[in-house]
């Protein structure tokens, strides 16, 4: 019986090395699962931005208005007669009550 005992420890230090292995061990497990995860959350992302442009591609195909109000507001045309108000944002480092 005294001669296998290295057997098992020889197994629990090569799972242990292979387990902390920078490579091929749990570490680079758990990096390729987070970069997966960042992977689908961006995934998510540029699908819900594929959809908003989708319709907002079909209301300018279909949409007479929605036309103007892109053309007024990307070229920054307005009507004869019309005024204009553009607003800017406050700049935080003064006080908004004087």
């Amino acid at each position: 019986m005294a001669r296998w005992w290295p057997f098992p420890l020889l197994v629990c230090l090569a799972l242990g090395f292979a387990a902390l292995d920078a490579n091929a061990g749990l570490r680079a497990w758990w990096d390729l699962r987070a970069s997966l995860r960042a992977a689908e959350s961006e995934r998510v992302a540029l699908e819900q931005e594929v959809s908003r442009l989708r319709a907002e591609a079909d209301a300018l195909e279909s949409d007479r208005f929605a036309i103007e109000r892109a053309i007024r507001e990307r070229l920054r045309l307005a009507h004869t007669g019309e005024t204009v108000v553009r607003f800017s944002a406050a700049d935080p480092s003064t006080p908004r009550f004087p």
